[in-house]
């Protein structure tokens, strides 16, 4: 990539840096990114590097407010150890991602992983983190491999090793839930992808834009980013616009199936038969999925037991259980002899867990869909207007089309399945093929093993993480940490086809740059110290955020002093 001075444009009227709200602001907004789409790929690595620091140090003025916005929304109490839910999800997430991309295009955009292994199959795998010193003592125990697709090289970097000459315009629909979702898609689009980028905010939380608009300013002064907000028809409008070129959503299948095959199920149907999507610009997409929780069996001490019930708790928990990549389907052997003391370990730790805002459009809807389909559902708390209690749900049939495994809650509900096998080996020769064939979607799943039954059945845990067919796999690791990890894919398992999308398809984050990447895999220690950032109990989790992000802005010894004895307390 070459430096031109063409890249620096005058400041351009108020207006240019503001919301985009109205059709004809939309339309100014998209011919100028097409004004300015081809300058973008001229933007030195240098001049990139600035844009992201600039945009970091401008997160950081914000913060704050973008937080304190957040827990408003969501029915946080600001001063609580839960705003830190916010903190994390929020400001510390966009500023790892920022950090990620600094150092790759440091890299020429060839970052090197840790270490490039060949598995016997000729598979390969990168090691992606830890990346760093901080890394290792911050995550003690925790590894994260990048799975490439079978047959591939290791290729990183393709719009920095091949430049190209013409300039793209990709609109971004924003994810309505986890804070750092449209700025990390945005990064991506322009940083990995040379896209200049139009994002239009989801309705459910378009506070973020006055924050995004001051953080990322520097693209948005120079005309290749604009911030819109509106409702779906507003999406519909900027989707068939014509200076649109590419598309990325995160958000639901029902959102995709009405952009790509039209918007009323009939139209979908007929135009999925016969193959004449509605739009046939080139579209990635993040749609979620029903999150299996595989429990391998073995013998756990109490103190395991306890602490796993925390954590499948937890995966429930996590922003009042309105994530893609909620824990939704607890799988268990049925044979396993620990099966009812866990089962009743998991119920008492929900019990406990403080109920949440049902803040996400729609939640009610939802939870009474599963309450009339089953009768055995267990609320473990109160129901009200604005509360969905955490409900389990157990002896769910295992089969495939039934509907608490071929549909995404999005609300606080714990399905339990069990299977047969006696023995880890055995179980998981049951459950593999379970979550691959009979649960829907494919974007995350959790596997929870003990130390001593993941030396006595490596072959067989080995065997089971390189048959699972979901793009984030964590062992012993809420697949929700990997959202966070920018080293790690953030995506389904690659070959959904357009007329079955699941979970989507393409990738974001990926800050290796790597090419084809099929999956990514987070291993941690089976009980985790000190208390994992994501557990609902965490005590002191909105100074473990402030620290961090603090952290990432000066990586001093004092701050991280500060910020281990901050995570010690919680």
């Amino acid at each position: 990539m070459r430096h031109s001075p063409s890249h620096v444009a005058s400041t351009p009227p108020v207006s240019m840096v503001d919301l985009v709200t109205s059709t004809p602001q939309l339309e100014c907004a998209i011919a100028r990114l097409a004004e300015r789409k081809t300058n973008w790929l001229q933007v030195s690595l240098a001049q990139r590097i600035q844009y992201l620091q600039q945009c970091c140090t401008r997160l950081e003025a914000v913060a704050e407010a973008w937080v304190e916005a957040g827990c408003r929304a969501k029915g946080i109490d600001p001063a609580s150890a839960l705003a830190g839910e916010e903190w994390m999800t929020g400001p510390v997430c966009t500023m790892l991602g920022i950090n990620a991309l600094i150092q790759s295009l440091q890299a020429q955009g060839q970052p090197q992983p840790l270490r490039v292994t060949t598995r016997p199959d000729g598979q390969t795998v990168a090691r992606v983190f830890p990346a760093s010193w901080s890394d290792r003592l911050l995550w003690l125990g925790f590894q994260c491999d990048v799975w490439l697709q079978p047959g591939h090289p290791p290729t990183q970097g393709f719009g920095y090793r091949q430049p190209s000459t013409t300039g793209t315009v990709g609109l971004v629909l924003g994810a309505g839930n986890v804070a750092a979702i449209a700025p990390l898609d945005v990064l991506y689009k322009l940083f990995v992808e040379n896209q200049v980028v139009l994002l239009k905010l989801n309705p459910v939380n378009d506070y973020l834009g006055e924050f995004l608009l001051a953080a990322l300013h520097p693209l948005l002064r120079d005309g290749f980013l604009a911030i819109a907000t509106g409702d779906a028809a507003v999406g519909q409008f900027l989707c068939h616009h014509p200076q649109i070129d590419t598309i990325h959503i995160t958000g639901a299948t029902q959102t995709y199936d009405a952009i790509v095959w039209g918007e009323n199920p009939a139209e979908q149907t007929a135009r999925k038969a016969a193959q004449t999507p509605v739009l046939t610009k080139p579209i990635t997409a993040e749609l979620g999925g029903v999150t299996p929780i595989v429990v391998v069996p073995g013998r756990w001490s109490g103190a395991e037991l306890r602490f796993q019930a925390r954590h499948v708790a937890s995966m429930v928990a996590h922003n009042a259980s309105f994530n893609c990549v909620a824990g939704k389907v607890l799988v268990l052997a049925k044979d396993w002899p620990q099966r009812e003391a866990f089962l009743a370990l998991v119920q008492e730790t929900l019990a406990q867990t403080p109920p949440r805002t049902a803040y996400y459009p729609g939640a009610q809807e939802r939870y009474q869909a599963f309450l009339d389909r089953y009768p055995q559902a267990k609320p473990l708390g109160d129901r009200t207007e604005s509360v969905v209690p955490w409900t389990l749900i157990l002896d769910v049939p295992p089969q495939a089309g039934e509907y608490a495994l071929s549909t995404e809650a999005f609300c606080g509900v714990l399905a339990e399945v069990s299977l047969p096998g006696a023995t880890a080996t055995d179980f998981l020769a049951e459950a593999i093929p379970f979550v691959n064939d009979c649960l829907w979607g494919n974007l995350s799943c959790v596997v929870l093993v003990d130390p001593r039954t993941q030396r006595q059945a490596h072959a067989a845990l080995d065997r089971a993480i390189a048959d699972l067919r979901y793009g984030a796999i964590g062992i012993n690791a809420w697949t929700g940490v990997l959202f966070g990890i920018p080293g790690a894919t953030w995506g389904a398992f690659p070959g959904n086809p357009p007329q079955a999308i699941q979970s989507g398809c393409g990738v974001v984050h990926n800050a290796y740059l790597f090419e084809q990447p099929q999956k990514s895999v987070l291993s941690a220690p089976f009980q985790i110290v000190p208390t994992p950032t994501w557990f609902a109990d965490h005590r002191n989790l909105q100074a473990v955020a402030r620290w961090y992000a603090q952290f990432l802005l000066n990586s001093r010894w004092q701050t991280l002093t500060k910020l281990f004895w901050a995570a010690l307390k919680g």
